[in-house]
């Protein structure tokens, strides 16, 4: 079996999101998300609408992913990658070149982004509306 990781906030899901978890799936047989904790969004200065528990709840319900796992630190993902065993290791080519220093456990990939379509856009977006 050929295990995909990848990682995100996944907060307001959006095509975007869908998109990268359809992509991935496609990298393997098994999909893993590893999602920002509450505590470690804070640690980021990011602040999620929805609970680590209810994007976890949201991702699950999604037939692409198999497991959801929390992300709880930035130097957790060699021990993701080897722990679960992972072949593919896939973000957003906005981390091009990032997360390089797992090629020596995995492959790692990067996929084009949506274009046009972001939860910081869409919470900029209600917020002139709404304002």
């Amino acid at each position: 079996m050929k295990k995909v990781i990848t990682y995100g906030t996944f907060d307001l899901l959006h095509t975007g999101h869908i998109n990268i978890l359809r992509r991935a799936r496609e990298y393997g047989d098994y999909l893993i998300v590893a999602i920002s904790s509450d505590e470690f969004n804070a640690i980021k200065g990011k602040k999620a609408y929805y609970t680590f528990e209810q994007r976890k709840a949201i991702l699950e319900a999604i037939r692409y992913v198999d497991e959801v796992i929390p992300e709880d630190n930035w130097e957790q993902k060699v021990q993701d990658v080897q722990k679960h065993d992972v072949d593919v290791f896939l973000m957003g080519d906005d981390w091009e070149g990032e997360f390089d220093f797992l090629k020596e456990y995995c492959e790692v990939v990067y996929l084009p982004r949506t274009v046009g379509i972001s939860t910081t856009k869409i919470k900029k977006d209600l917020n002139m509306n709404n304002g």
